[in-house]
C-alpha cells in the first residue's frame, strides 16, 4: 500500500512559518525605515541565525510563493552564506541588488544569476573581481560580454563550473578570453571542470569552431564542454594540421597550444579529458573517440552508414550512452545488441530514440546484455508496414520471470514507449520481459510504460504476487495510454511500497467511476499518493 501522508519535518515548518511571517514583521518594519536610505542597515530577525543553506532555501521558498520582495531580499543578503542563487528571482536581481551583494556576501564560492538580464556587463565584472573564491557561476541569459569573461577568466582561478548559455553577448573572441589572457600572456581557469555554452550566436560558423577548440586545448581540466559544435571542433583537432600562427590580438596559435599540452609532430594525436560529449553525428566518431577516450557519457545521433556502431564497441570507460536514429532507413533495435554486449557491465545508463523493434525478443536480449543498468529509456517504433494479427495469442494466466537469468539488481528507472502499430505476438515477448524486469529489479524507483498496446493486467498481477515482494522501491508509475485497467490500480492501492505518483492519464480501460473510486481510497486512507487521470 502506498504510504500514508508523513508529518513535515519540523525544519520545513519552521522555514514556512518564518516565510509566512516575514511580510508582516522585518520586510515591512525594514520597508518603512530603510530601505531606501542610501546605506545598508542591519536588521536582526530569526533568519540571521539560520544557516547559510536554509537562508537560501528560505529565499527559494518566498521566490516560487511570490512573495520575494526587494526588501526581503536585502535582509537576506547574509554575510555567512556560501552559495546564493538569483534565479527564483531575476526580476529583483538589479544593480544595486548585485552591488550588495559584493557588500556583504564575501564568502560565496557559488552564485547563480541565471535569467538576471536587468545586471549590466559592468555590475558582472565588479561582481566575478569582488568575488575570487567562486567555484560556481551561474551567466546564464545575462548580459556577459567579453569583458565580464576576461574578468573571469583573470580573477576566478578556483572556478570549476561556468554558465554562460544563451548569452547574446558571448563571442568567439569572448570564450578566448575566458582561457587566455593576452595581456599577461598566461592561460586562465585552471580548474575549470564544466563549461556550458548551449545557444550562444552564431552556433556553428568557423570562428566559433576554432574558439571551441582553443578552449580544449587551453582548458587542462576540462570535463565536459556543452556546445553543439564540440565534435566539430574535435574533428579540427583531430583531421586537419592545426594552425601554427597566432592572431593581432596576442591569442596564441592551436599548434602552440597543442605543444604546451605534450602534443608532438609525428606521434599519436593529443588526447583530452573530456569525460562527457553530446550531440555528436555518426562521421564524427571515429574523430571524438580518439581525442576523448576517457569518455564516460556520450549522446550520438546515428544515420544510415552502420558505421557508428563498431565505433563505439569497446569504448573503455563507456557508461551512460544515448543513441538516436537520424536516418531516413531507421535502425532497428538489434543493432545496440553488439554495443551493448562489448559494454557489458560497465554500462549503467542507455537511452534510445526512433529504433524499431521488428521482433519481440530483441528488448530482452539488449537487457539482458546489460546486467548493471541503473537507468533504461527507450522510445521504439513498430516495425515498417506492420499490421496487426488476424488471431491475437492469448495470454497465459501468469507470465514466466525468467528470462533476464542475470537480473537488473542496480536498476532504478526503466522507460518504454511504443509508437505505431505493432503485431500481435509482439505482445507475448513484450509481456514476459516487463513481468521478468519487475521482478529482477529489487530497487526500481521510476517506471513509465507509455503507449503499450498489450493488456498489462496479468503482468502486475504476476508480478505483484512473486515472492520478495517487488516493487518494493517504486515511487513513480506512469501508464499511460496503455492497456490497463482498474483492477492493477486496486492491486497497486492494496501492495506494500512508498508509490507517490502514479499517471493513468488517455488509459481506455479506466473510466470516471474507477477515477473518483481511486481518490476515494486515497482520501480515507490519507496516503501520500497522487494520482492523474483524463
Amino acid at each position: 500500500m502506498p504510504r500514508r501522508k508523513a508529518v513535515p519535518a519540523l525544519g520545513s515548518l519552521c522555514l514556512q512559518s518564518l516565510a509566512q511571517h516575514m511580510q508582516s514583521v522585518w520586510v515591512k518594519d525594514y520597508s518603512e525605515n530603510y530601505l531606501d536610505e542610501y546605506e545598508f542597515r542591519f536588521v536582526m530577525g530569526p533568519f540571521n541565525d539560520l544557516a547559510g543553506s536554509l537562508v537560501q532555501e528560505l529565499i527559494r521558498l518566498l521566490g516560487e510563493s511570490r512573495r520575494l520582495t526587494r526588501a526581503a531580499l536585502h535582509l537576506l543578503l547574509l554575510p555567512h552564506l556560501h552559495q546564493l542563487s538569483l534565479r527564483p528571482c531575476p526580476g529583483l536581481a538589479s544593480n544595486a541588488i548585485a552591488r550588495l551583494v559584493t557588500l556583504r556576501c564575501k564568502n560565496l564560492n557559488s552564485l547563480d544569476l541565471h535569467g538576471c538580464g536587468r545586471l549590466s556587463a559592468e555590475v558582472l565584472v565588479d561582481l566575478v573581481e569582488e568575488l575570487p573564491r567562486l567555484s560556481r557561476l551561474g551567466l546564464a541569459e545575462t548580459q556577459a560580454n567579453v569583458q565580464v569573461l576576461s574578468a573571469v577568466g583573470s580573477c576566478c582561478r578556483c572556478l570549476q563550473e561556468l554558465d554562460v548559455s544563451r548569452c547574446k553577448k558571448v563571442s568567439p573572441r569572448a570564450l578566448r578570453h575566458l582561457a587566455y589572457d593576452p595581456l599577461e600572456r598566461a592561460l586562465c581557469c585552471p580548474a575549470l571542470r564544466v563549461l556550458l555554452a548551449r545557444g550562444l550566436e552564431p552556433a556553428g560558423d568557423g570562428d566559433m569552431v576554432t574558439a571551441l577548440a582553443f578552449l580544449l586545448l587551453a582548458l587542462p581540466r576540462l570535463e565536459f564542454l556543452a556546445h553543439v559544435a564540440v565534435p566539430d571542433a574535435l574533428r579540427l583537432l583531430h583531421e586537419q594540421p592545426l594552425d601554427g600562427t597566432g592572431d593581432a590580438e596576442g591569442f596564441p596559435s592551436l599548434a602552440e597550444l597543442a605543444r604546451r599540452r605534450g602534443a608532438v609532430p609525428g606521434e599519436p594525436p593529443l588526447t583530452l579529458p573530456l569525460r562527457r560529449l553530446e550531440e555528436v553525428e555518426e562521421p564524427a566518431l571515429p574523430a571524438v573517440r580518439a581525442a576523448c577516450p576517457q569518455a564516460e557519457e556520450l549522446s550520438v545521433w546515428l544515420g544510415d552508414s552502420g558505421a557508428g556502431g563498431q565505433q563505439l564497441q569497446g569504448w573503455g570507460r563507456l557508461a551512460r550512452l544515448t543513441l538516436g536514429c537520424a536516418g531516413q532507413r531507421g535502425r532497428a533495435l538489434a543493432e545496440v545488441l553488439p554495443v551493448a554486449q562489448s559494454l557489458g557491465a560497465h554500462l549503467q545508463s542507455l537511452v534510445l530514440h526512433g529504433f524499431c523493434c521488428p521482433d519481440g525478443l530483441s528488448l530482452t536480449a539488449l537487457l539482458a546484455s546489460c546486467p548493471g543498468l541503473r537507468a533504461f529509456s527507450a522510445e521504439l517504433l513498430a516495425p515498417p508496414e506492420a499490421s496487426p494479427d488476424g488471431d491475437v495469442p492469448a495470454q497465459p494466466p501468469h507470465w514466466d520471470t525468467d528470462l533476464l537469468p542475470r537480473g537488473l539488481p542496480q536498476l532504478q528507472s526503466f522507460s518504454l514507449a511504443l509508437a505505431g502499430t505493432f503485431p500481435a505476438r509482439h505482445g507475448l515477448a513484450l509481456c514476459a520481459t516487463l513481468a521478468s524486469l519487475l521482478c529482477c529489479a529489487p530497487h526500481l524507483q521510476s517506471l513509465r510504460l507509455l503507449g503499450i498496446p498489450f493488456p498489462l493486467d496479468s503482468v502486475f498481477e504476476t508480478v505483484l504476487a512473486a515472492p520478495g515482494p517487488p516493487l518494493l522501491e517504486l515511487q513513480e508509475l506512469s501508464l499511460a495510454e496503455s492497456c490497463v485497467s482498474g483492477r492493477t490500480v486496486w492491486l497497486l492501492l492494496g501492495s506494500e511500497g512508498p508509490l507517490r505518483h502514479l499517471d493513468l492519464s488517455h488509459c481506455r480501460d479506466v473510466h470516471r467511476r474507477d477515477y473518483d473510486g481511486f481518490l476515494q481510497a486515497v482520501r480515507k486512507q490519507r496516503l501520500d499518493l497522487n494520482i492523474t487521470w483524463e
